[in-house]
């Protein structure tokens, strides 16, 4: 077997590189495949392109007869898959080529099983990826670009994903400021679905963490900015509500939790205006997020009773808290990875020595029949139960002299090609092809 990546991702390429490589839409990758069938000389094939990485997938198989790639061989199809990508998207080799990695048969299998877990991504465990695998095999699958063995490949690309989320903690802990705001808040208010949010300001983070919020429950949105157009523009967007900005203090009584992010370069929220806010309150607790740079809150107004403030700096402190987690987990994860490439090798190791088991086998038994035939003639006054046994006994010299070679075969060891060519000259079965 050889079993080729060839690609390129954000720990390589720029993104300039990147998105020239691109395969931008499913008929693009449909085109691709056929290329690769039709003039690449590969069996099966599989492209993968996201924002963030390019790469395409092919095996080629080896004659029973010749059990090994010479190197011009490999070179040749490696070669075929880079001219592709140059060819395809009009693009000198020579602007990309120092980009490229290549991973060949076992490194091949680990490398997808990590893509598809999320251990290669640039944000370790986000759970995108594994949908993004999917959709690939589907579109090649569609074209007819697969067949046995990336079939089983990419099923257990996307076992090895699952179990990995299963049997970790990989995807649990936010690693986006935003991710992280959501989080901490959740720590506060078990249910959101009765909390309301206030969006000060307009900033970009502040709105991903809207969306997340809306995503988790929180139905009640306002939005308030010093450009009452603006805040209309977004309140239509999140299907909230728009308030004045001098309706702040107002506003600020009513909201459980207050994204800000605004361009002030002062503080919007002073503690005193807080305290005010608070005692109208009654003290019922306030979430406060302050994403700007400068900040726009008062850090005193951490010292008000039960009024939570974290700012941009709190938030990546949890983020690098919870990236540091995430790369715990990925050690658990690897050892997922290798449990599951072995595995597909020992499938993939049983193919190579079925055909080769069963000719030995179908060899030794016609020459049973054909001397037990030879033997019944000889003897012909022999009863039926003594050519009965004498059958039997036939049957289990065979089994038990194939025994050790079977066992052998089987065995996943680095001597399997070796052995198999070996088995098929001792047996004389690439004679009996010729």
């Amino acid at each position: 077997m050889k079993l080729i990546v060839v690609g390129l991702n954000h720990k390589t390429a720029p993104v300039e590189i990147r998105e020239r490589l691109a395969f931008n839409n499913k008929e693009l990758i449909r085109e691709g495949l056929r290329y690769l069938l039709n003039r690449c000389g590969v069996d099966e094939a599989l492209i993968f392109s996201t924002c963030n990485r390019v790469e395409v997938y092919s095996y080629k198989s080896i004659s029973s007869c010749n059990l090994t790639f010479s190197a011009g061989e490999e070179n040749r199809l490696e070669n075929s898959i880079k001219s592709f990508l140059s060819d395809f998207h009009k693009m000198e080799f020579a602007e990309f080529e120092k980009y490229l990695y290549i991973y060949r048969d076992r490194e091949a299998v680990e490398h997808l099983f990590k893509v598809s877990a999320s251990l290669d991504s640039m944000i370790i465990g986000e759970p995108q990826i594994t949908g993004q695998v999917k959709e690939a095999f589907e579109i090649a699958l569609s074209e007819k670009a697969t067949s046995l063995i990336f079939n089983h490949l990419m099923n257990r690309a996307l076992f090895t994903a699952k179990r990995v989320r299963k049997e970790t903690r990989i995807g649990e802990n936010p690693v986006s400021v935003s991710y992280a705001a959501v989080g901490l808040i959740k720590k506060v208010f078990a249910d959101l679905s009765k909390k309301s949010v206030l969006l000060l300001g307009a900033g970009e983070m502040a709105e991903l963490a809207i969306r997340n919020l809306i995503g988790s429950g929180v139905k009640d949105i306002f939005v308030t900015n010093r450009t009452y157009e603006r805040a209309e523009e977004l309140a239509k967007l999140f299907n909230g509500k728009a308030i004045s900005f001098e309706r702040l203090k107002e506003s600020l009584t009513k909201a459980d939790i207050v994204l800000c992010s605004t361009a002030a370069p002062y503080y919007v929220i002073e503690e005193k205006i807080l305290k005010e806010v608070m005692f109208l309150r009654k003290y019922k607790p306030i979430f406060l997020i302050d994403i700007s740079v400068p900040r726009n809150i008062d850090p005193n107004c951490n010292n008000i009773d039960n009024v939570y403030l974290y700012n941009i700096d709190d938030l990546q402190d949890v983020v690098d808290s919870n990236m540091l987690e995430r790369r715990k987990e990925a050690e658990k994860a690897l050892q997922i990875v290798q449990e599951e490439t072995d595995k597909f090798f020992q499938w993939l190791n049983s193919l190579s020595t079925v055909p080769v088991i069963v000719s030995i086998r179908n060899k030794a038994e016609q020459i049973r029949q054909e001397e037990f035939e030879k033997f019944k003639v000889k003897f012909k006054n022999l009863s039926p139960e003594i050519l009965n046994s004498v059958e039997y006994l036939t049957h289990s010299i065979i089994n038990k002299i194939m025994h050790e070679p079977t066992v052998a075969l089987k065995n996943n060891c680095e001597m399997k090609e070796t052995l198999i060519l070996a088995a098929r000259r001792l047996f004389g079965l690439d004679n009996e092809e010729e």
